[in-house]
Parts: C-alpha cells; sequence; structure tokens
C-alpha cells in the first residue's frame, strides 16, 4: 500500500516524513519525484509514504493512478499560520505562490502591496484546500491530521497503515521544526529589500 500526504504545503510535512522515517516496514519520502514528468511522476514504490504539496495539482492523475487503493493523509496547519508562512515565501526562487499569483491567476506581483497579497495567499489556501477536500470525497482509507497537535494523532495513523517500528522516535520528531521561513527583523527587511529591488526592475522594462 502507498500513502499520500495531501497538503497546502507550509503545513509540516517534511516534520511528518521524519516522523515517519522511524518505520521499518514503510520507505518514506518527501517531493522525490517532483520534477518527474508523465508516468514517472507516479512511479512511487509499494510501501512507500510520500508527501509533496504539489500533487495537490495532479489528482486526477493521483485518482487513475491509485484511486482508493492507496491511504491518504490530509495534513492540516492552521490556516492564518499558513497563509503568513507563505507571505514570506514570494521572492524564493521556484516559489509555488508566486506562480499562482503571475501564472495561474494572472496577476502582476510588482502592483501587489501588502494586504492585496495576503489575499492572494489567502485564496491559494482555499483553493488547495478545497481541491484536497473534493479528492477525498469517495476515498475509505484516509485520515486528517492537524500538525499542531501531531503528536496525539499519529499513533492512530501509525495503527491505521500497520506500521513497525520506533514509534517513541518518531513521536519525539514533532519536537523539532523542519524547513522553517524566515522570521525576525533583520530577515523581514532583507524580504522587503529584494522585494522592492523587483518591483523597481519590472518597472524599469
Amino acid at each position: 500500500m502507498r500513502v499520500f500526504v495531501l497538503c497546502t504545503g507550509r503545513s509540516g510535512s517534511l516534520t511528518f516524513i521524519r516522523a515517519c522515517s522511524h518505520m521499518e516496514n514503510y520507505t518514506a519520502g518527501h517531493e522525490t519525484r517532483a520534477r518527474m514528468l508523465g508516468g514517472d511522476r507516479f512511479r512511487y514504490p509499494d510501501r512507500h509514504i510520500e508527501a509533496d504539496n504539489r500533487l495537490s495539482w495532479f489528482l486526477g492523475r493521483l485518482d487513475q493512478a491509485f484511486g482508493k487503493d492507496a491511504f491518504y493523509v490530509h495534513l492540516i496547519r492552521n490556516r492564518e499560520d499558513t497563509i503568513r508562512s507563505y507571505n514570506r515565501r514570494w521572492v524564493r526562487n521556484g516559489s509555488l505562490i508566486r506562480a499562482y499569483c503571475e501564472g495561474i491567476q494572472q496577476i502582476a506581483l510588482h502592483r501587489l502591496d501588502n494586504s492585496r497579497r495576503l489575499e492572494v495567499v489567502a485564496d491559494f489556501y482555499d483553493q488547495v484546500h478545497s481541491n484536497i477536500l473534493l479528492f477525498l470525497k469517495d476515498k475509505d482509507k484516509q485520515m486528517t491530521i492537524r500538525i499542531e497537535n501531531a503528536a496525539g494523532e499519529f499513533p492512530l495513523f501509525w495503527k491505521k497503515i500497520g506500521a513497525e517500528g520506533n514509534l517513541p522516535a518518531a513521536l519525539e520528531t514533532f519536537r523539532s521544526r523542519y524547513n522553517p521561513s524566515r522570521t525576525g527583523k533583520m530577515k523581514h527587511f532583507r524580504h522587503e529589500l529584494r522585494f522592492g529591488l523587483m518591483k523597481l526592475r519590472r518597472r524599469m522594462l
């Protein structure tokens, strides 16, 4: 059986996979096939747990490949915390929120003030969240886990998929943070400086 962790991103998926790495009868990976095309994108091995927030944009093909045979985890983080985290990632290379803004919604990034950027991120969150909910509507093998309470809910997930291994070590993983967004006054200043320079370059083109 394969297990897929579906989420909006910025939801603790890397931490979740680190916890799963303490299982002895499953492999676990984070965005392991993100750059693959076609059928290669979905060639996940059996008894594997995969977390990849971009799978929320491939749900039709995920359903064709695995349908009701797989187990699905809907990993959720507090909406406002997720929005704030994404709002700090506009200038990152390969930023998903920037791709959503400019590529899908066709909104010029350099024209957005901070308030408008937050609206875009909120719209992104709601869109991805609704995609996942619709996909899971007919799935029998699924579980919703809130990352804020993952240590309390993970043992049930462990049991549902028949995991074997070091559960106490897995639960200890949730005491750590992996892949955090930048915080702090200096890092915020650098973020705003880069964003301002990006807007200036756009206006000069």
